[in-house]
C-alpha cells in the first residue's frame, strides 16, 4: 500500500532555514511529505522569499492585527484547514500558540526547540546553555502542548559547547542538526499515523 504524502503547514516567524531544509528533504525524498502552505507573521521574513523560490504559497497573517493569540490561532487553523493541512511544523515560530491550534490539529503540531529539553525552555535556550556552563546542548523536536516547550519529545540531537563559543556560534552549529532531525521527526509521527 503506498501511504500519501504528509501534508504540512509550516508556521515560521524568521529566515526559513528550518522549512527549507523539511523542503530540501522532500525534495530529496527523504521525506515523504509535500508543503500546502507556509503561514508567516512578520511582514519582513525572509521564510517568504524561501517560499516563493520552492514554489509553496505563503500567507501572512500579522499577529499585531489580531486582538488576542486566540483569535491568531483560528486563523491560522481556517488557512491550515483551507490548504488540506494534517500536521502543522513550528519552524521557528516565535509566538506562544492557544489550544485553539493545539485542539484542532491533536499530537500533529510540532515544534523545534534549540536545546536538550527539558532543559533551557523559552526564547534564550542558546545563551542559558552558556550562561549555564554546560558542555553540551542541541535541539528538540516535540509534539505541542499548552505549556513552553513541555510536550513529548519526538528526537534529540546532542551539540558539544566549545570554550569560545559565543550565542551566534552555537546557535550556528545547534542549526546545522536541527535541519537533520526535523525531517526525519515528521517522518517518524507520519509513520506513527499509518501504523508502521
Amino acid at each position: 500500500m503506498n501511504k500519501p504524502p504528509l501534508q504540512l503547514g509550516v508556521m515560521a516567524s524568521g529566515s526559513g532555514s528550518n522549512f527549507e531544509a523539511i523542503a530540501q528533504a522532500i525534495a530529496d525524498q527523504r521525506l515523504h511529505a509535500k508543503v500546502q502552505v507556509v503561514i508567516y507573521n512578520n511582514p519582513g521574513a525572509k521564510v517568504r522569499e524561501r517560499a516563493e523560490r520552492w514554489g509553496i504559497p505563503a500567507v501572512l497573517l500579522n499577529h499585531r492585527e489580531f486582538a488576542s493569540r486566540e483569535a491568531l490561532d483560528e486563523a491560522i487553523v481556517k488557512m491550515m484547514r483551507q490548504y488540506g493541512v494534517d500536521y502543522v511544523i513550528m519552524a521557528g515560530w516565535m509566538r506562544i500558540v492557544t489550544t485553539v491550534l493545539i485542539d484542532a490539529f491533536p499530537d500533529r503540531v510540532l515544534n523545534i526547540h534549540p536545546s536538550l529539553l527539558p532543559s533551557f525552555r523559552g526564547a534564550h535556550a542558546v545563551e542559558e546553555a552558556l550562561q549555564a556552563g554546560v558542555k553540551i546542548t542541541g535541539c528538540t523536536v516535540h509534539l505541542v502542548r499548552l505549556e513552553v516547550d513541555s510536550g513529548p519529545i519526538l528526537i534529540q540531537a546532542a551539540v558539544p559547547v566549545l570554550p569560545d563559543d559565543t550565542p551566534e556560534t552555537l546557535q550556528a552549529r545547534i542549526q546545522v542538526q536541527e535541519h537533520q532531525i526535523y525531517p526525519q521527526a515528521i517522518a517518524l509521527v507520519g509513520d506513527r499515523d499509518f501504523g508502521f
